[in-house]
């Protein structure tokens, strides 16, 4: 609901920078009503100066898990159904679980995306060319993406190993809404993480602020 509700909002009120219309309906997904709260506190009305660098580091860190949301919804959902895609991700002869090629699947996706979301946030507001546009958008997103991936796999290690298998003895799939549970508090661990990286990057001028 959360998610929806924020899709109207960027109907009704376009955001300046054009990715942010994708950016804040997919970290409604995890974020819920936290994120429509946040939205509405810091993003409707008032430019960047006006606004506390800690609130732009956030936001920073949402654009750049607004990518790995995305990545990881596609990425878990084909590896359940199609899991011979999995091969092409070293299962069989790189690792002998699949969780582990399905997050380098996870990562080389979020990465692609990631890019290109840093990419049309970037390159519009300093007017680079694609090339430029791109090397900049990797610098930007790097550290960052890497980071929030960690918090990520670091609470779904946590929920595949020990909580589903250990504790509830059952084992959880991309089909049920467990799984999708802990994918949530994966995302918010991912924000924790990413948070100072954003801090530094923008501090640098590496990311801008948004």
């Amino acid at each position: 609901m959360s998610a929806l509700w924020m899709i109207i909002a960027m109907f009704r009120a376009p955001p300046k920078m054009a990715v942010m219309k994708f950016v804040w309906p997919l970290c409604a997904l995890f974020g819920s009503l936290l994120v429509v709260w946040f939205y509405y506190r810091f993003t409707r009305g008032g430019g960047h100066s006006e606004q506390p660098f800690a609130v732009s580091v956030a936001k920073g860190a949402l654009h750049c898990g607004a990518g790995c949301a995305l990545a990881d919804m596609i990425a878990e959902t084909l590896a359940h159904y199609q899991p011979g895609i999995l091969s092409f991700f070293g299962l069989g002869w790189l690792f002998g679980e699949e969780i582990y090629a399905t997050w380098t699947f996870d990562f080389i996706m979020a990465f692609s995306i990631g890019i290109a979301f840093q990419y049309f946030a970037i390159a519009p507001m300093r007017d680079l060319s694609v090339k430029a546009g791109i090397t900049a958008a990797i610098k930007a997103d790097a550290l960052s993406l890497t980071s929030w991936q960690i918090g990520m796999y670091g609470v779904m290690a946590v929920a595949h190993f020990w909580l589903f298998k250990t504790v509830l003895g059952a084992q959880v799939d991309v089909a049920m809404p467990l799984f999708w549970f802990a994918m949530q508090l994966a995302m918010i661990a991912g924000f924790v993480t990413a948070y100072f990286p954003n801090w530094l990057l923008i501090a640098s001028g590496v990311k801008e602020r948004m």
